[in-house]
């Protein structure tokens, strides 16, 4: 897992400054990264001073900005090279973005514990 964080500080609506941090989790697959992008997007931000993003990106593009350097493969290759699940967030204050990110992390542990017990594609692996 790699955690990161942006240079540059972001200006939220209420007007306090903020350093946009992102957390990149690398996965076996498309399939399953696309999996948990979806299980984990379904629950909101419970706070108005915490944004979260999601999106799936290749092990080339996680720790950059630049999301298209991977547009050199064809349309399916592509797609099955997006395994990252990068999660970017901002908040107005330290504590509003720990309490975020361990509720993600808390999370993320149950989506990626249900993978590894009910997978087909883990499951066959242990068994080889």
């Amino acid at each position: 897992m790699y955690c990161g964080q942006t240079q540059t500080l972001t200006c939220l609506s209420s007007g306090e400054l903020t350093i946009p941090r992102t957390i990149s989790i690398p996965l076996p697959t498309n399939r399953l990264a696309s999996s948990a992008l979806r299980a984990l997007s379904v629950d909101a931000e419970l706070s108005p001073l915490v944004y979260r993003s999601f999106s799936l990106t290749t092990p080339d593009t996680s720790h950059s900005d630049d999301e298209r350097s991977g547009a050199h493969l064809d349309g399916s290759a592509y797609s099955e090279a997006l395994t990252v699940l990068r999660t970017e967030y901002k908040a107005t204050t330290n504590r509003m973005l720990r309490v975020a990110v361990n509720g993600f992390m808390e999370s993320l542990g149950v989506v990626l514990g249900v993978m590894e017990e009910l997978d087909v594609d883990v499951l066959a692996k242990e068994n080889a």
